[in-house]
């Protein structure tokens, strides 16, 4: 799956890069709570998505994990990893590496990327404010995407 070009088709369509906009406009249940060793997390029952976010974090924080959570419920909506981290032996990495991704697209658009060609990973990261993993994720997938043109 292109996850930036599904990322870019979601942005079109909400007209908004906010996940906390997405959210609302796809009617999902947002809750905020004090959790114990997770950011957030996504949950798909009776037919309503919820995501939950630490209530604690910092709001830059907030927003990335609002929309890592966002990218579960597009890309992941009938796995329920929680319980497969749990009770499970499955390796649900691929799962956050996805949601990483689609978080990192959502949130740092190709125009940024473009206009700061000139940064490390390491500026970009300290300039946006996310974590540097974040950063990298959205680089390769720009680079992916650019070897991806028909030019």
């Amino acid at each position: 799956m292109d996850i930036h070009s599904f990322t870019e088709s979601i942005v079109k369509k909400y007209h908004t890069r906010n996940p906390f906009e997405i959210i609302q406009s796809r009617n999902a249940i947002l809750i905020y709570a004090p959790l114990v060793d997770v950011r957030g997390f996504y949950q798909y029952f009776q037919r309503n998505h919820i995501i939950y976010i630490d209530e604690n974090l910092p709001e830059k924080e907030k927003i990335f994990v609002a929309a890592h959570e966002l990218g579960h419920m597009f890309l992941h909506r009938g796995t329920n990893t929680v319980y497969m981290d749990t009770h499970t032996c499955f390796n649900t990495n691929k799962f956050e590496i996805e949601a990483n991704t689609f978080a990192a697209n959502l949130l740092i658009p190709d125009e940024i990327i473009l206009e700061n060609n000139n940064l490390t990973s390491n500026q970009l990261s300290r300039l946006l404010g996310y974590e540097q993993s974040l950063i990298d994720l959205r680089l390769n997938s720009y680079c992916e995407m650019q070897d991806n043109l028909p030019w």
